[in-house]
């Protein structure tokens, strides 16, 4: 049962408090309605996790069916009890239903008054397109992170996204939304290593778990370690290849990537790694054949694109490079404009006409 406002002051107050957290983030969401963000972030809660000994544990949660909200199980792991939390409102969670693999868990929340949010796919996604992440990023108020989405892993027959919206621990179960407002993934984790390496599980995943009949329990600790926690070899290849990248291993990543190719040659993901590898090895005849049969199974994979155009430019093929910025300008206008200054700055710039890509 809630405690503290009534109801429409918790409605009033939700609004006011997104609506402040839109006036002071950044403007990297300027393109996303002020409207849509204020009424989605009604629908995004505070999840606290008290464990053995009143340790805390904070998370961010969805609202996805009525009295259910959706969180990851690596918030609510050693709980044992839960409650959801709004404008100074909270809810007891009731039970629980644990998919520790997908790291989703739904929470059954009786008397939570929020509407849910409509699912999207990240199946609909693209490189590039623009993003919205909405969670409890450092614990005590909602933040809002704009962005884009940097690649699609196909995982599980699915697609985990990876994206350059920033977030915290405490947005662990937040949202991602396309600029529909639809809920395209939920915030999972971040790798160390730069702006771009922040990931979401796939909506499509949530369409599952509500589909089938879930089997709720009540709170208390529960085992399992989502796909992103395995040790290193047991993990997804994407995230290998990852850990191999960012440590350069080179060697092992085409290792990696080769393996790969044989296993799913339907997949361009494998085609860039392994092109990148051999590059990196200064194989780049092999890079260049490799990126080019990644962009005959995926004529829209930008990021072969945009490897293309830095090695064409590095080697003196002017047109080639400037044929390659054409085309990811129409694929992934952000990234193409982040090629062109990078290969701009380059002194011995002999590959780019003055017609460069601007931002719109």
């Amino acid at each position: 049962m809630a405690r503290g406002p009534s109801p429409r002051q918790r409605s009033l107050l939700g609004s006011a408090l997104v609506a402040a957290c839109l006036l002071s983030t950044s403007g990297a969401h300027a393109e996303f309605d002020r409207r849509s963000l204020i009424l989605l972030g009604r629908s995004v809660l505070r999840v606290e996790a008290e464990g053995e000994g009143g340790r805390l544990q904070l998370g961010s949660a969805v609202v996805i069916a009525k009295e259910r909200v959706v969180t990851n199980c690596h918030v609510t792991r050693n709980a044992r009890s839960l409650s959801v939390v709004q404008a100074g409102a909270r809810w007891a969670v009731q039970a629980q239903s644990v998919d520790a693999e997908r790291d989703l868990c739904v929470l059954q929340v009786p008397g939570l008054p929020m509407a849910p949010v409509e699912l999207g796919r990240a199946a609909t996604l693209r490189e590039g397109q623009e993003l919205a992440a909405l969670g409890y990023t450092g614990g005590p108020a909602l933040a809002i992170s704009g962005g884009s989405v940097v690649a699609l892993h196909h995982w599980g027959g699915n697609l985990v996204i990876q994206c350059s919206n920033g977030f915290t621990s405490g947005a662990s179960g937040g949202g991602l939304f396309d600029r529909d407002g639809r809920l395209v993934g939920i915030l999972t984790f971040r790798l160390p290593g730069g702006r771009t390496h922040y990931y979401a599980v796939p909506a499509e995943w949530l369409a599952d778990t509500l589909e089938r009949r879930l089997r709720f329990a009540e709170v208390r600790p529960h085992e399992g370690l989502g796909f992103w926690q395995r040790p290193a070899q047991a993990q997804p290849l994407f995230l290998q290849a990852a850990s191999l990248e960012r440590a350069g291993q080179w060697d092992a990543l085409l290792q990696l990537a080769e393996r790969w190719v044989r296993e799913d040659g339907a997949d361009a993901e494998p085609l860039y790694l392994r092109a990148l590898a051999s590059e990196r090895l200064g194989r780049d005849a092999a890079a260049v054949q490799d990126w080019q049969r990644s962009l005959d199974v995926d004529p829209g994979y930008s990021r072969s694109w945009a490897a293309l155009a830095q090695l064409y430019h590095r080697s003196g093929q002017a047109v080639q490079a400037q044929q390659a910025i054409e085309a990811l300008t129409a694929l992934n206008p952000g990234l193409a404009l982040e090629v062109s200054d990078r290969l701009r700055a380059d002194p011995a710039d002999p590959t780019l006409s003055p017609e460069q890509p601007t931002r719109q």
